[in-house]
């Protein structure tokens, strides 16, 4: 899709971190872009800043209620027209040990990243094909889609199924003149380990105090590991660029190319002779 300006694009977190730098990289290439994010007063902050770039709409959205987004959706083309472009950004890093898991970790983390991006496609897609006028889906999955990781069951399981929808849509939609793009980001600049501890439920099941001291020493490297990442404008401007060059995969950096390479090697070992 060379001709972005003068489109619509629809965010999702796009009031902080990656869905930012994203919504920032297409006012720059003259979109009007639509904010979603639970985040009231994060999204009041980034619309002010985008207002001087393009025009803006901005709405408080929980991505896991298909009423809302629907509401949503409706608002967003009454006042900024068709949406053809679609960023399933919103997620969240939590989780558990595998033998701390609950039920409600399971719906929390799966409704907003894997769950998320279904709504946002069962919203929006229907209405890109009725129309006829191309279009293109990115979706937000990360490099823990692609290579699984220990201790990182429940966010390796959405963003892998993520990874399979996304594949899958970008063969579907070529003839429709859809284009789709898969985001695996490596480490990013961003808060989302604060904000996702603040808002994730409760892990009920008791802990040793050993449990607990590895749960917060893994929280303080993920915090570092993420601090030293690519910075979210930068992301922004590889997803255009994707968008422009109708590109599937973006990757922010090599950090995955050895655990890529050990699963694809393991991949074709195991296939019998």
């Amino acid at each position: 899709m060379t001709d972005i300006a003068n489109r619509t694009a629809f965010i999702t977190g796009g009031a902080n971190g990656i869905g930012l730098g994203i919504a920032r990289a297409f006012a720059r290439a003259g979109a009007r872009v639509a904010l979603a994010d639970i985040d009231g007063a994060a999204l009041e902050k980034a619309g002010a800043e985008l207002r001087d770039m393009t025009t803006v709409h901005s709405a408080v959205l929980d991505i896991r209620d298909r009423n809302a987004y629907a509401r949503v959706a409706d608002e967003i083309e009454a006042e900024l027209g068709p949406v053809s472009i679609l960023v399933n950004n919103a997620g969240v890093a939590g989780g558990a040990p595998s033998d701390r898991m609950t039920f409600e970790l399971w719906d929390w983390g799966m409704g907003i990243n894997l769950e998320g991006v279904i709504n946002g496609i069962q919203t929006f897609l229907p209405r890109m094909l009725e129309r006829r006028a191309g279009g293109h889906i990115i979706n937000t999955a990360s490099g823990a889609g692609l290579v699984a990781g220990a201790g990182n069951t429940l966010y390796c399981t959405a963003k892998f199924a993520v990874v399979g929808m996304s594949e899958s849509l970008n063969l579907e939609l070529k003839p429709h003149d859809i284009g789709v793009s898969l985001l695996c980001p490596g480490p990013v600049a961003t808060g989302i380990i604060e904000r996702t501890r603040a808002a994730q439920p409760k892990v009920t099941r008791s802990m040793s105090e050993q449990q607990r001291s590895e749960v917060f020493e893994a929280f303080e490297k993920s915090k570092k590991y993420l601090s030293n990442g690519t910075h979210p404008d930068d992301v922004g401007d590889m997803v255009v660029s994707a968008v422009r060059e109708n590109r599937l995969y973006v990757h922010t950096d090599r950090s995955m190319i050895e655990g890529l390479e050990r699963r694809t090697k393991a991949l074709l070992a195991a296939l019998p002779d």
